[in-house]
């Protein structure tokens, strides 16, 4: 019995200097704000997003860059052509050549208010001709310099039609990325206190085998004084060895743990951390009515819905606009000078005018129009009624959280009162084991509704915790500091 004792001693100590190692090389320990912060900073999702975010505002910068006046020039140093053609005042076959070079200077400046065009246009070219006709060259310069404006009219603006998508494609993932974030702050804290309930069960199980040792040391004296039977001291040794298992399996599970938080918050698999927290329970006063209009008033979710709608209205905008009857007016005035001299090209100009009005009248397409326009329009109702229903989600949602929140005031009180009825029970029980009053087996299942007692009241508090939590993300508002949590983004809108 002596060399048993001393086996299990050995054990015992060689699993607390592992238990001591590990925590003599821990190089960081981590609270909450730190975790969401680090997440922040490095998650796989929220780097994704700001990719699209990214995205998003280089498109609208383009956009808005192309309301701005176009420079364009275009050269064709030289261009040589050689043809055979028939005269027919002649009768015969004729070789012409033709050397030239050219070059166009354009300035296009959108009209966004009109979405019209206004252009400055410059032609400049010099060309060298022969024909067989003449049996001559004519060598020449041309320079044809006029102002064009091109307005369509009997159809929508698609300049401004075009930006608004652009505006909207953006806010749309300000919004997402601000939900990210937020969605992002709830995986954090689930990962976090998944990880502090595994760390509080190990030291449950750390407890509960001291307890064990205890009460073998207990039975072992009285087995050894000839006042209890041998079957009691093999049930403590059995029960023992089951706490200690139970010790490895918490400490692996620990591990595990903090392997996918690490991962989860973006921190290396080889960095050593621990977590720390405060989850004594402090009670959050909460207002339904406050939460619910804070919430339906400023939830992202409800103006992404609203952003599908104006979408869907665009789209039906385009669809409108197929095969739509549609007129268009260019007016172009300018200067054409051609000579053989550059210096004398517009001694005798010719103005070159051009006015245009021009219609396009669609006929008959089928019906094809008519239902492209029906389908558009049953995509807006669609996302209209997406928007009732995330509106009633929201409200049922909040409503949940605020429930739940009372419920679990109750459970915590009911788990400490249980935690402490436990540890008085067991202490009790324990004196009657000292006395002989009590079997090993029967102080073992004291022991067990002991830790039990004693998890629950811990996963009370997280939940507590988290549903606190959640009432921010549902409603956007801090109850524990009575402050609006709405992203700027959001706020602006």
């Amino acid at each position: 019995m002596k060399d048993l004792n001393l086996h299990w001693t050995a054990r015992l100590a060689l699993m607390a200097g592992c238990l001591g190692a590990a925590a003599l090389f821990a190089q960081q320990t981590i609270t909450l704000e730190q975790a969401l912060e680090i997440a922040r900073k490095n998650s796989p999702e929220i780097r994704q997003t700001e990719f699209n975010l990214i995205r998003s505002q280089e498109n609208l910068a383009a956009q808005k860059a192309g309301l701005k006046s176009r420079f364009s020039l275009n050269l064709t140093p030289f261009e040589f052509t050689q043809d055979r053609t028939f005269n027919d005042y002649f009768s015969e076959w004729f070789t012409t050549k033709n050397t030239q070079s050219s070059g166009q200077l354009s300035v296009n400046q959108p009209i966004p208010w009109t979405d019209g065009t206004l252009a400055l246009m410059n032609n400049f070219s010099w060309q060298d001709y022969y024909s067989e006709v003449q049996d001559e060259n004519r060598a020449s310069f041309r320079n044809n310099l006029y102002v064009q404006y091109t307005q369509p009219f009997f159809t929508h603006n698609r300049t401004k039609l075009a930006l608004r998508e652009m505006e909207l494609d953006l806010e749309n993932t300000q919004l997402g990325f601000a939900i990210q974030q937020l969605a992002l702050e709830r995986q954090v804290a689930d990962a976090f206190y998944s990880v502090y309930q595994n760390r509080m069960s190990l030291e449950i199980a750390r407890e509960e085998l001291e307890n064990q040792r205890q009460s073998y040391e207990i039975i072992k004296n009285k087995v050894d004084a000839g006042l209890s039977a041998k079957e009691e001291l093999y049930q403590a040794e059995l029960n023992l060895a089951t706490s200690e298992s139970n010790v490895y399996n918490q400490q692996v599970v620990l591990e595990n743990g903090l392997d996918q938080f690490k991962r989860l918050i973006g921190l290396s698999l080889f960095k050593d951390i621990d977590v720390l927290t405060d989850i004594s329970h402090r009670p959050v006063e909460v207002v339904l009515e406050k939460a619910i209009n804070h919430g339906l008033a400023h939830r992202m979710e409800l103006r992404q819905r609203k952003i599908n709608i104006e979408s869907a209205q665009f789209s039906l905008i385009r669809t409108k606009a197929q095969n739509e009857f549609r007129g268009d007016v260019t007016m172009a005035y300018g200067l054409i000078g051609t000579d053989e001299e550059f210096n004398t090209m517009y001694d005798n100009p010719t103005k070159n005018q051009k006015y245009s009005l021009s219609f396009n009248i669609p006929l008959f397409d089928w019906g094809a129009k008519k239902a492209r326009i029906k389908a558009s329009e049953a995509t807006i109702q669609s996302r209209e009624l997406s928007l009732e229903d995330e509106n009633n989600n929201i409200i049922i949602s909040i409503r949940q959280v605020y429930r739940n929140l009372l419920n679990l005031e109750n459970q915590i009180k009911i788990a400490e009162q249980n935690e402490r009825n436990a540890q008085l029970t067991y202490d009790i029980n324990l004196e009657r084991y000292r006395n002989g009053d009590l079997t090993s087996m029967d102080l073992s299942l004291f022991q067990n509704q002991l830790s039990q007692k004693k998890l629950n009241a811990i996963q009370a508090l997280i939940n507590y915790k988290l549903e606190v939590l959640n009432m921010k993300i549902q409603s956007l508002w801090n109850f524990e500091r009575n402050e609006s949590v709405v992203p700027e983004v959001a706020a602006s809108k």
